[in-house]
């Protein structure tokens, strides 16, 4: 059955916070020798908020990817806020981001895609279905994390990865004389692995009203090798998947844009998949782990550096907490 959706990207947007954290900064900070932190997580530099909040950003990257798309804010008819952090419990972010965006009266439905760090990847997915049928004319899609503020810096190997920042993309129908659509998408969740990337306060589990809760519960926790054994088992049968559903091979695939989770595992990634490193887009040098902004923000720039153009099949591709495997293949 085809998955095929006429539905397009006409505008992206990223910001970046202006706090700057080099690599040398955190070897200081965790006690280790210089050059360690970099060589472990691929980071150089990455952002770090000082006042900026989650919606804020949002705002920011939301404002310059409706200018590259050419429309108004006026001609957004809904906002989806596809981030794998909360500003606030409630109400959902994407009613944070029409109010910072002074839309507070315009009466758009907002609501919020989470499926941590592929929630981008899951609403591409799922709102160009919408689009594809008529729902929505202009939809925002926007990504903004703030990792920094969750970090343990006890567990040196999983908090040196991140960095803050936003990300956004307008969908639009697909004009009749252009090529661009939605190819395919798939998901796939295992919940064996759902402790293996957690933050387990904050909900009604874990209440910070709770007298029993520790500190750590409210700051990021990974067993990396867990995720990284559990989803190399599952990824290849994944791959074969999306591209069957794609109708497309690896090879006619003309960028891969991954989720920037770490400078090793994309690597690893790239190498286990065969793509040639001209065709895997790696931005986490100097942006860090962005959660679920790191595969828009990674497709932002390679369109800014001309590393793709329309007409161009790209495969948008990640894992997150769950554990799950998504991706999307598009014509851009």
């Amino acid at each position: 059955m085809s998955q095929v959706r006429n539905v397009k990207i006409i505008g992206t947007g990223k910001y970046l916070p202006k706090r700057k954290v080099y690599a040398h900064e955190l070897d200081e900070l965790i006690g280790v020798k210089e050059g360690w932190v970099e060589q472990k997580s691929g980071v150089g530099i990455r952002s770090f908020v000082e006042n900026e909040t989650a919606s804020v950003m949002a705002a920011h990257a939301a404002t310059e990817a409706m200018k590259t798309a050419g429309i108004h804010k006026e001609e957004i008819d809904c906002i989806v806020s596809v981030s794998g952090t909360m500003e606030q419990p409630i109400p959902c972010n994407a009613a944070l981001v029409q109010k910072q965006l002074g839309l507070g009266e315009s009466s758009i439905p907002c609501f919020d895609i989470n499926s941590t760090c592929l929630s981008f990847v899951t609403g591409f997915d799922t709102i160009s279905y919408l689009i594809h049928s008529g729902r929505y004319t202009n939809v925002l899609l926007v990504s903004s994390e703030i990792a920094s503020v969750g970090l343990n810096w006890k567990a040196k190997e999983n908090a040196i990865l991140f960095g803050d920042g936003a990300a956004a993309a307008i969908l639009a129908k697909t004009p009749d004389n252009e090529p661009s659509k939605v190819l395919a998408g798939h998901m796939e969740t295992f919940s064996e692995g759902a402790h293996y990337t957690e933050i387990r306060g904050g909900g009604t589990k874990v209440h910070p009203n709770n007298s029993s809760a520790d500190e750590t519960d409210f700051l990021f926790d990974m067993n990396g090798k867990s995720i990284f054994k559990l989803s190399s088992r599952k990824l290849g049968a994944f791959m074969e998947k999306l591209l069957a559903a794609s109708n497309c091979t690896i090879d006619e695939i003309d960028l891969v844009v991954p989720h920037q989770a770490s400078g090793m595992a994309m690597r690893i990634l790239r190498k286990k998949l065969g793509i040639a490193e001209a065709k895997f887009m790696n931005i986490i040098h100097n942006h860090g782990n962005t959660i679920a902004s790191s595969i828009p923000m990674a497709l932002h720039e390679a369109i800014v550096q001309n590393k793709i153009e329309r007409g161009n099949k790209i495969m948008l591709l990640g894992t997150s907490a769950g554990l799950s495997i998504g991706g999307v293949v598009f014509e851009y």
